[in-house]
């Protein structure tokens, strides 16, 4: 059966104890690598990191509306807990209404939201299964990709990637700003890894770098509905603001 039950403070409380990455509360938003030094009955930091990405992608990939990773008005001033309001609790909560509800009685009801996405890719008569599946994965991924206090350039393996591959941070934080502008309509800008190396690519409406075999490092969500009460017109804005203050180095280091 789909899973109907939602992580809710439980589980992200849980995750913060042992400073998550995927799911970080309003009070662990700074990542593992500064929680403080081992004490008597805490978790090994490396069996922590193991129990939290098992949790973490159980999160992603089950059709559940999960919780927020941050306060609502931890993103302000780039992302307003107006915004977020509706966007995850209406928008997002939508998506998965209407994904278990067609999904009801059918052979796919038992697949996790990845399986079912690359199965029905393609296929016009699953058009509105691919649809809201992907729509519901996306943003499940897309809350895990921002942090308050976040973007800027990162440390880690991904900047030693970002480094490689794209000669320098800046320019990498250029094409992905380019990406999410230039994205006709609604869609995602996305850093993948494909073959080894990273990428910068888009998609339109629902379409989604799992369904095509591909992984994502991180997101940013450029459909209206993310940014148009704090920005309007502005997209370039958004893009920047998400870019320079909210994208979550950690998140994209657990994934390679």
């Amino acid at each position: 059966m789909i899973r109907r039950d939602f992580l809710r403070a439980g589980a992200c409380g849980a995750v913060a104890g042992i400073a998550a990455l995927w799911f970080p509360g309003a009070g662990s938003a700074h990542g593992a690598e500064r929680a403080g030094p081992s004490e008597a009955g805490q978790v090994p930091k490396e069996a922590a990191k193991t129990q939290q990405e098992q949790l973490e992608r159980r999160t992603i990939m089950a059709l559940t509306l999960p919780d927020l990773p941050f306060a609502k008005n931890a993103l302000e001033p780039y992302i307003s807990a107006k915004t977020l309001e509706f966007h995850h609790d209406k928008h997002h909560k939508a998506y998965v209404d209407n994904a278990i509800k067609l999904l009801a009685g059918t052979e796919l009801e038992k697949e996790d939201a990845e399986t079912i996405m690359k199965k029905v890719a393609g296929d016009p008569s699953k058009a509105g299964i691919f649809n809201n599946v992907a729509q519901a994965w996306n943003h499940s991924f897309y809350w895990n990709c921002l942090k308050p206090n976040g973007g800027g350039p990162p440390a880690g393996k991904i900047a030693e990637k970002i480094n490689a591959d794209f000669g320098n941070y800046a320019k990498f934080a250029e094409e992905l700003k380019n990406a999410g502008v230039t994205q006709f309509g609604s869609g995602w800008a996305w850093l993948v890894i494909k073959d080894g190396k990273l990428e910068i690519t888009k998609t339109g409406n629902a379409d989604t770098p799992v369904a095509h075999g591909i992984k994502p490092l991180l997101t940013i969500d450029v459909w209206e509905h993310a940014y148009y009460l704090d920005y309007q017109n502005r997209r370039p804005d958004y893009l920047q603001a998400v870019i320079d203050h909210l994208i979550n180095w950690d998140f994209a280091n657990s994934r390679l």
